[in-house]
């Protein structure tokens, strides 16, 4: 798998690289579809290339990662539709911090931003996202517990070691029978409890466990792990495809970073039950076979799978119970993302579903082009996996 596994890392982070803007001592990577430049994209592209031996556009940008701190401490979520300060993201960028403190080091931006990161902790283990998602996502305690138990181990710091415990347990916590993470487990500001299972976040909540779990040893985290991987491999196919119909998120459906989280947390999962690396490869497969540059948005798709499709979106969209209306809204949602990841362009087209969303009275988060196109976003979050996995499968 190394061979395959460095080759890929080699090519796609090469192709981020074309991406980015010098600008004396700074350098930052502007979306080449949305035009946007994304704080969390910074900090995944960092983290890569320091684990693939560093690169001297670390530094650089790093410098300006530095310069787009909140007086508070926070970094902003950057997203086509909104820009505002996110511990979520804060911990992403501090992690990268973390990674590149011996070669480029900023310390007091990595202060500030452990100090936000315990300030959003709202009640034990949970750490409120923004103030425009308040709901308690465990990917988002995750991610935070990850950053506080890695911040923990470097600086021997008590209250941000309790904190990265406390957000173990709260997921532990709220993890389903069956080993499902759900999304969240609360209404915040959403229109109800998005308690639903999710491919696409199953392995993001199970990678960032992992990373914590990296610093804290705690056998309840790797049996917590073992029960996540086993519902994981569960809904993966033979062919390596993942079965959506599991998968309940609408705006992670078929989101092709799934394969990516997966694979890393199966890979760390093999440390408990060796059967998980046929898992890891099968994910591996995938990303080869339709990562050429940038990873796409989606998981491609062929026109002739499309009608069998059809009840892949209508079960996914009867998951969790809600009114008829919301459950029909999650259907078109669905089948709208069946078309559009069969339909690859460069250039986005975004006007259909927001005329659908108005037509509805639905507010999105996400925006939903009508094609298919190459992701920045999704590369980002690969590089960030899969050069994380490297360093664990050297280590299983």
């Amino acid at each position: 798998m190394d061979g395959r596994l460095t080759s890929l890392l080699a090519r796609v982070a090469g192709e981020v690289r074309e991406l980015a803007v010098v600008d004396g001592e700074t350098a930052y990577i502007r979306d080449p579809v949305f035009g946007i430049i994304r704080n969390r994209v910074h900090a995944e592209v960092c983290k890569a290339l320091l684990r693939l031996g560093g690169d001297p556009l670390v530094g650089p940008i790093l410098n300006y990662v530095a310069g787009c701190q909140n007086p508070d401490g926070s970094y902003n979520e950057v997203h086509v539709n909104y820009n505002e300060p996110s511990a979520l993201i804060t911990a992403f960028i501090g992690d990268a911090l973390l990674e590149a403190a011996d070669r480029h080091p900023h310390e007091d931006a990595l202060q500030k931003a452990r100090d936000f990161v315990l300030a959003a902790e709202r009640r034990p283990g949970y750490f409120l996202k923004s103030r425009g998602y308040t709901a308690d996502h465990l990917n988002v305690d995750a991610s935070c517990g990850a950053f506080l138990a890695r911040y923990a181990e470097r600086y021997d710091d008590a209250d941000a070691r309790a904190a990265a415990l406390r957000a173990v347990e709260n997921i532990v916590r709220h993890q389903c029978k069956c080993g499902v993470y759900p999304y969240a487990v609360d209404k915040g500001t959403y229109p109800y409890v998005f308690k639903l299972p999710c491919v696409h976040y199953q392995g993001v909540t199970m990678y960032y466990l992992a990373k914590t779990n990296d610093v804290l040893h705690d056998d309840r985290i790797d049996e917590s792990l073992a029960e996540g991987a086993r519902w994981l491999a569960d809904a993966q196919r033979p062919d390596g495809r993942f079965d959506w119909s599991r998968s309940g998120l609408s705006f992670a459906y078929y989101l092709s970073g799934a394969y990516a989280f997966a694979q890393a947390s199966f890979v760390y999962a093999s440390r408990m039950d060796d059967r998980y690396r046929e898992h890891a490869d099968l994910c591996l497969n995938r990303l080869g076979e339709y990562v050429q540059g940038l990873a796409p948005r989606w998981e491609p798709g062929a026109w002739s799978d499309l009608v069998p499709s059809v009840a892949t979106a209508a079960t996914a969209a009867s998951l969790g119970g809600y009114p008829l209306r919301h459950r029909a809204f999650r259907f078109g949602y669905g089948m709208y993302r069946e078309i559009a990841r069969r339909r690859y362009g460069k250039t986005v087209e975004t006007q259909s579903f927001e005329g659908l969303c108005r037509l509805l009275g639905i507010r999105s988060s996400t925006v939903e082009p009508s094609n298919n196109f190459p992701d920045l976003f999704m590369t980002s979050e690969m590089l960030d996996c899969l050069s994380q996995s490297r360093i664990w499968g050297e280590h299983t």
